[in-house]
């Protein structure tokens, strides 16, 4: 009887790391990868880039936030320099992501871990740290899949949004720049609310909103954003261990 307890509770877990349970882990956060996707893709469009290159874009570079500057900058006709240097700066919150969830991948090789981490968005270092919080390690078949899906999500909402983009020439009119901050605040809230440590929380969450306030009045906004997830991370630190 235990033997048959213990073998069910082993296919349970199985299935729980499975590519199938990364994709479909993955669907809660879809409706903002679309909507941000499809904006990302109207935006590049009224820039004056064809659909080819807004595929393109979103493939290799995959960052949501770095295509909306890129549009921006390539509509005002900035040069290339200025363009690689703003999205190298806008992408360095990357590395503290991947710092912050490479030790749940330490079974795996260099490669390995470089495959997952070049798909790493916000999104999904979101979704995979809150399953990381009761476990020491994580599957690496889910982490591709929820990658992967989040991926090819992001590739077919931009070639969306570049498609009917000729028809929709002010995107924040339908709230469409509103909801990855949404799909944030609600991706906080369930985390927040599985730890059940909310005052805690809490402590970091407005220490992280003011010094961004504070720090955003003589740094760039993507260094207001690392410098407040540095600090903030300190302060939570320091909180978890003071009793």
């Amino acid at each position: 009887m235990s033997e048959n307890v213990q073998l069910n509770k082993h296919e349970i877990d199985v299935g729980e790391e499975s590519f199938l349970q990364g994709v479909k882990d993955c669907i809660p956060t879809l409706l903002g990868y679309l909507s941000i996707g499809f904006a990302a893709g109207v935006v590049g469009k009224t820039s004056g880039l064809s659909i080819m290159e807004i595929t393109l874009m979103s493939s290799m570079i995959y960052a949501g936030s770095a295509q909306f500057i890129m549009a921006g900058m390539i509509a005002s006709q900035g040069s290339v320099t200025a363009i690689i240097l703003t999205v190298f700066i806008v992408n360095l919150r990357h590395l503290l992501l991947s710092a912050a969830i490479s030790p749940y991948f330490r079974q795996l090789s260099s490669f390995k871990m470089t495959l997952i981490g070049s798909l790493l968005t916000d999104e999904t270092f979101g979704v995979a740290i809150n399953k990381a919080m009761n476990q020491k390690s994580i599957s690496e078949k889910w982490m591709h899949g929820l990658n992967i899906t989040a991926y090819l999500n992001w590739i077919i909402a931009t070639l969306a949004g570049a498609f009917f983009g000729q028809w929709i020439t002010n995107p924040e009119k339908f709230g469409l720049d509103f909801a990855l901050t949404g799909m944030f605040i609600g991706l906080l809230v369930l985390q927040m609310i599985s730890r059940k440590i909310i005052i805690k929380d809490l402590v970091v969450a407005v220490s992280a909103v003011l010094i961004v306030l504070g720090t955003s009045t003589f740094l760039s906004g993507s260094m207001a954003v690392i410098a407040a997830t540095v600090a903030a991370a300190t302060i939570g630190m320091v909180v978890e261990k003071w009793k």
